[in-house]
């Protein structure tokens, strides 16, 4: 590992890291003393800030008895640099993520990728990937971590051992991870940052993501309450693209979102958004009751009475009922999805359809998108690597075993959306009604006013 790779602080498998392990399990043995002695006594659990004194002042004592052990045995007592990080490592395992918190305090860094304790990758906004110094001295170690991130995550019960080998959970940070056991040779997890949780059109078009022109349409559709589904890979941003189209939804409109992992937050924004239900899968319990899916939650959802619904990432049977909503009085809802290309999102809606209890044939699903989707949105990647919106497509019809759209943008020679196929005459009334500029648009984009 090169010199650069190794960040400044406690690192696992020197001196310093080891101490720092012997301090934590004394601390964390006299917490729990602590706490079983004041509920002997009556008294209630300690509040955050006071737990964090008492860790404070454990720490203070347990460092205060290694110097004189180390004094008294002829070695060489660690310095009050070396203590602070040692302190600062401590309280990061026993209140924060241990050690991802370094990464995570990185904001520039948007992938973390954990292939066992001591193989770690992450990749910045650049798209490029380093390896990192160990997070944890063991995968045992590892797991543990994950097992204490879970429990503090709060809500559902979320179980992360050989029966139950996989853990999904949303971070205090908004971060999502995703972490196996068992099935792989060693415990791996990942994590995802999002680093603009208050998107914008006018983010987008900083980013690069979009061209103003673009970002003008899009925010028409967005207003003139056009069913949208926002395709594209893997970490290509969709979910930032969602939220910047949530952030033209008017204050005044009821929003309830439906996720498998909460990421889109627009329930933490009560100005842009105060009337927001956001509503999250539960997995099912050790007894395998319980469990929730996202289906269900997009029915349960329109009896609350939503301007519009919003789901996260369709990703199986909740296709169905979300097409209902959006062609049941709903207009204006957004969802992701997974798809390769613009077409191939009706490919995959047809194979979730396909898939659901109900087993829609290929045709009656295609009526059933015809009449709920407007307007496809996909993401890809430019000739120079960059997130970008490349195509965006007009859902006009269907006819048997084909959607019937236009292609209104292509991707163009760079990989970016170029306008192409006209609108429809019924869909620019729309626009012009929700105050989009046709007369600029027609200039550009047709050739004509």
């Amino acid at each position: 590992m090169s010199e650069q790779l190794v960040p400044s602080g406690v690192v696992p498998g020197d001196g310093e890291w080891a101490l720092a392990q012997v301090v934590r399990q004394r601390v964390a043995a006299r917490l729990t003393a602590y706490a079983g002695e004041r509920a002997a006594a009556g008294l209630p659990a300690e509040e955050e800030m006071a737990r964090r004194a008492t860790v404070g002042r454990l720490l203070a004592e347990e460092l205060g008895e290694q110097r004189c052990l180390a004094l008294a045995q002829g070695q060489t007592v660690i310095d009050a640099v070396a203590e602070g990080r040692i302190v600062q490592a401590v309280m990061d395992a026993l209140f924060g993520t241990g050690g991802l918190e370094r990464l995570l305090a990185d904001k520039a860094i948007e992938n973390i990728c954990v292939n066992g304790c001591d193989v770690v990758w992450v990749k910045d906004a650049s798209g490029v990937w380093r390896s990192e110094a160990p997070v944890a001295a063991s995968d045992e170690e590892l797991v543990e971590l994950v097992r204490a991130l879970a429990a503090r995550t709060g809500g559902e019960e979320r179980r992360f051992d050989r029966g139950m080998p996989r853990l999904n959970l949303q971070l205090v940070d908004g971060s999502r991870l995703f972490a196996v056991m068992a099935v792989t040779g060693r415990v791996s997890l990942t994590i995802r940052r999002h680093r603009f949780p208050a998107a914008s059109m006018a983010e987008l078009v900083r980013l690069g993501v979009c061209d103003e022109q673009l970002a003008a349409f899009l925010r028409a559709l967005v207003r003139a309450r056009k069913n949208i589904v926002i395709g594209g890979g893997t970490n290509v941003g969709k979910t930032t693209v969602l939220r910047a189209f949530a952030h033209e939804i008017r204050p005044e409109e009821r929003l309830v979102t439906i996720e498998d992992t909460f990421e889109l937050g627009l329930d933490a924004d009560p100005v842009a958004h105060p009337n927001v239900v956001a509503m999250q899968a539960r997995e099912p319990n050790i007894e395998g009751q319980g469990g929730i899916d996202q289906a269900e939650l997009v029915r349960w959802g329109l009896r609350m009475s939503p301007d519009r619904v919003i789901v996260g990432e369709i990703r199986g049977a909740e296709v169905i009922p979300m097409c209902n909503a959006m062609s049941q009085g709903n207009d204006g809802s957004l969802s992701t999805i997974h798809a390769s290309t613009s077409r191939g999102v009706f490919t995959k809606l047809a194979s979730y359809a396909a898939q659901s209890p109900e087993r829609l044939s290929l045709e009656a699903t295609n009526l059933m998108v015809a009449s709920a989707v407007h307007f496809v949105v996909h993401l890809g990647w430019d000739a120079a690597g960059c997130r970008v919106i490349d195509s965006v497509r007009e859902v006009v019809d269907a006819d048997g075993p084909q959607i019937v759209s236009n292609e209104v943008y292509r991707p163009g020679p760079e990989g970016r959306a170029t306008p192409a196929t006209p609108l429809r005459a019924e869909t620019v009334d729309d626009l012009v009604a929700s105050g989009w500029d046709a007369q600029g648009a027609a200039y550009q984009w047709w050739g004509a006013a």
